[in-house]
């Protein structure tokens, strides 16, 4: 079995602020998934991020919303480039964001990230697998 699609729901206070942090950010938004209550960001053809009000996000599960002194999940999504990888985290950074840590460069893989600002963790990722080391 293989999945053809990912929608990743995060529960946010503010969807007008949502979605104009990652219209500038650099991403669109499926204006066909998206209203008052959410806002579906496009990562590619397949993978989605659909942020949704905590009030609406809460009609899915019974659990509470972490608050903002927590961490519930990181994502990681990767780039083509260590240049897109500082593109993207410098965008959110100007746009609100904050960095979470500094870049780390492993040779054959570089990684920045930074904090949106609904709280939610970005972790931003450009990989050479045929420089991963072996072994």
């Amino acid at each position: 079995m293989k999945v053809n699609q990912i929608y990743v729901n995060l529960p946010v206070k503010n969807i007008q602020k949502t979605k104009e942090f990652w219209t500038n950010v650099g991403f669109s938004i499926n204006e066909q998934f998206s209203d008052d209550k959410a806002v579906c960001m496009v990562m590619n053809d397949t993978i989605y991020v659909m942020f949704l009000t905590e009030e609406y996000f809460q009609t899915f599960s019974e659990r509470p919303i972490p608050k903002g002194d927590t961490t519930q999940v990181l994502v990681a999504i990767g780039l083509n480039s260590r240049e897109e990888v500082d593109q993207v985290v410098n965008a959110a950074v100007a746009n609100g964001a904050y960095q979470h840590e500094e870049p780390q460069d492993h040779g054959w893989m570089y990684q920045n990230s930074f904090w949106d600002i609904n709280g939610h963790g970005w972790n931003v990722t450009f990989a050479d697998i045929s420089q991963m080391p072996q072994g």
